[in-house]
């Protein structure tokens, strides 16, 4: 017998080789229904994988990332075995499960291709493999016996990954006539799906490299409810209403040119606006929390970043050096800016009393992201971070951590950003070869991380292998309004940068000592930031932040002037105004201007000019009456303030 401890710590005897199936079936034969897969000392496993010893038992249901997993993953090899037969001779990459759904990457064959037209039919086929309930099946095999499986049948993509792997840890699935290399884990059998959709096709290159051949990507989601595929399939309908690509097009906010290049944004006028509106807002906050704004070149010498180590860890992502006419002299573009600020701290003595020394700057860098990779604003090759760097001495270092997470939080509240999870990102437990840096260092900055968050009663989830390669770091995961996850915000500790570029300060010991080094971004990077708080307000930005607070629309050219005299009064009060002057009527000027999410609308005519007033219109309420000029500017200002304070009575309590 052996002893299965369940995550209430109760504990159940079994015969050893029980499974998970049966520990379930054992419960209640409704939770052997809903159960998935399980996780069986820290790994998801096969429900009727074999438990041979005293183990730690959690049963996964669909909730589970783990169980959804496992569906998904299921559900690309069903994806699979349904190409295998619609497509003769179809040969496959890989199929891994996704946040959302899964995908295959295949070569379909000469003379075969994919397209969306295809979808019903691999979508039908599917559905009756579903119906057959082929059971799923795990073989531990041989490298040899997997060579000559995948070789016989020409999968020269299966045999390449085969042949990276070690004897004595390759298995397979198998379900009716498909075998697919894989870890798993697996549902027991297809009729766990009930619902399939393939959502859409494109290409992708074997194992990511350019100068292999492209491959067919075919991305699917699947459900254990037709309702539920139902449910999604709205909720992608309305994250396409609100791609930042489509409603960044429509609001004039960027542009990409293919003559200046693949990944390099434009920023429009009204797009420049909004930038420019968070820039100066998080410069305020800054300001008040102790921060100097520095700015540093584009470009930098190869050497910087050998030292810092960028080279060695993304020299292969980076654009090719630049070489200039002095005979060995190279430059990089600019891949991070924390060498740059490391350089500024060195070029002054620094005592114990001048720390913490924080420095601040919207710094563009360059990658170079693959083609394929390349998504709106959301992955590009020229990005600005809200970077800045905190140098202080070790004693200081929780505080700071915690000042940094305040202005997170601000911002968060200030973009209603409302749902969010932290995740503190450490070094993988086995192989440290990826990092930097002492173990000592490590643990340390891991400890001030894990100790900064349960002071500030932030629940915050441990990732294991998320680290970045000088120091462990704190993500922040923000939901948006239809429910999607994203990365947004980055804390780091550093205890490495210091020691590669002989940082130091004298401390009241006369003697002298190593700062530690704070890495944050609160956006992250300009770019993917508004393409999350497009996606988020779905264009609708707050009145604070929004590049036109509001338009003139005259009814008549004779009314142009008393629009601009309009405008001068309110210009004069902040407001953020423009005049729709075009020679339209004034309800295809309203038509217009309502798709631009505008906030207010101003309409003027014979009336307005005599009474000294302006006919108010609300963006999605209509029409809201006239008002003086000087009202309708207290009104804007007044909106802004409580919003305003609304942030600052949030931080207090």
């Amino acid at each position: 017998m052996i002893t299965i401890t369940f995550p209430d710590n109760s504990t159940r005897e079994y015969p050893q080789g029980v499974t998970a199936m049966q520990i379930a079936e054992s419960i209640s034969s409704r939770l052997a229904k809903e159960v998935l897969a399980a996780d069986v000392n820290g790994e998801t496993w096969d429900l009727h994988r074999p438990i041979v010893q005293d183990s730690q038992v959690k049963l996964l249901k669909w909730d589970d990332d783990e169980a959804k997993h496992a569906y998904w993953h299921s559900s690309a090899h069903l994806m699979a075995e349904a190409l295998q037969e619609l497509y003769p001779g179809v040969k496959f990459g890989i199929g891994p499960a996704i946040e959302n759904g899964f995908y295959y990457d295949v070569d379909p064959g000469e003379g075969q291709i994919i397209k969306e037209s295809d979808f019903p039919a691999i979508e039908s086929k599917m559905m009756e493999l579903i119906a057959r309930k082929e059971d799923i099946r795990r073989e531990e095999i041989s490298k040899s016996n997997a060579l000559l499986m995948f070789g016989n049948r020409q999968e020269v993509y299966k045999t390449e990954l085969i042949s990276e792997l070690t004897d004595g840890t390759i298995t397979t699935y198998t379900q009716g006539n498909f075998t697919d290399l894989c870890r798993g884990p697996h549902l027991p059998n297809t009729s766990y799906i009930k619902a399939v959709k393939i959502l859409s096709v494109a290409g992708a290159y074997w194992r990511g490299d350019e100068k292999r051949k492209q491959l067919v990507r075919l991305y699917g989601i699947s459900f254990p409810a037709k309702k539920m595929l139902d449910e999604y399939l709205a909720f992608l309908e309305e994250a396409r209403k609100r791609d930042h690509r489509k409603v960044g097009r429509e609001l004039e906010l960027f542009a990409f040119s293919q003559a200046v290049g693949s990944g390099l944004p434009l920023w429009l006028p009204r797009g420049t606006q909004l930038r420019l509106q968070l820039e100066d807002f998080l410069k305020r906050i800054q300001k008040k929390y102790g921060y100097s704004q520095v700015m540093t070149p584009h470009i930098g010498g190869k050497p910087l970043y050998v030292t810092s180590g960028h080279y060695e860890k993304y020299g292969k992502d980076s654009f090719q050096p630049i070489h200039t006419p002095q005979e060995g002299e190279e430059f990089l573009l600019k891949p991070m800016n924390c060498p740059h600020h490391c350089e500024i701290y060195k070029l002054a003595p620094h005592s114990y009393k001048d720390l913490p020394i924080r420095f601040a700057e919207f710094g563009t860098v360059y990658r170079y992201e693959q083609s394929g990779e390349l998504h709106g604003l959301t992955r590009v090759r020229g990005f600005t971070q809200d970077d800045a760097h905190l140098f202080c001495r070790p004693d200081q270092l929780k505080e700071e951590f915690l000042k940094v997470m305040d202005i997170i939080f601000i911002i968060f509240r200030a973009l209603d950003f409302k749902n969010f999870e932290a995740q503190i990102s450490l070094r993988d437990q086995h192989d440290r070869s990826k990092y930097i840096g002492s173990d000592e260092n490590w643990d340390r900055a891991e400890s001030a991380i894990i100790e900064a968050c349960q002071e500030a009663g932030l629940p915050a989830k441990i990732e294991y292998g998320e680290a970045a390669f000088y120091g462990p770091k704190l993500d922040f995961m923000v939901k948006d309004a239809i429910g999607r996850r994203w990365q947004l915000g980055t804390i780091q500790v550093d205890y490495n940068l210091p020691e590669r570029f002989d940082l130091e300060y004298t401390g009241d010991d006369n003697k002298k000592h190593r700062p530690v080094m704070i890495h944050r971004a609160p956006f992250g990077s300009m770019e993917r930031f508004v393409a999350v708080l497009i996606e988020h307000t779905g264009g609708n930005f707050p009145l604070w932040l929004t590049p036109d607070q509001a338009v003139i629309l005259p009814v008549s050219e004779k009314y142009n002037d008393y629009a601009k005299d309009v405008a001068r009064q309110l210009e004069e009060q902040n407001v953020r105004i423009i005049i729709d002057d075009r020679n339209e009527k004034i309800g295809r000027k309203i038509r217009d201007n309502e798709l631009k999410k505008i906030p207010y609308m101003l309409i003027v005519g014979e009336k307005e000019a005599e009474n000294q007033e302006v006919s108010l219109r609300k963006h999605g309420e209509g029409d809201k009456g006239s008002m003086k000029i000087t009202t309708f500017a207290a009104l804007v200002n007044k909106e802004v303030e409580a919003m305003i304070n609304s942030w600052q009575k949030q931080k207090e309590q």
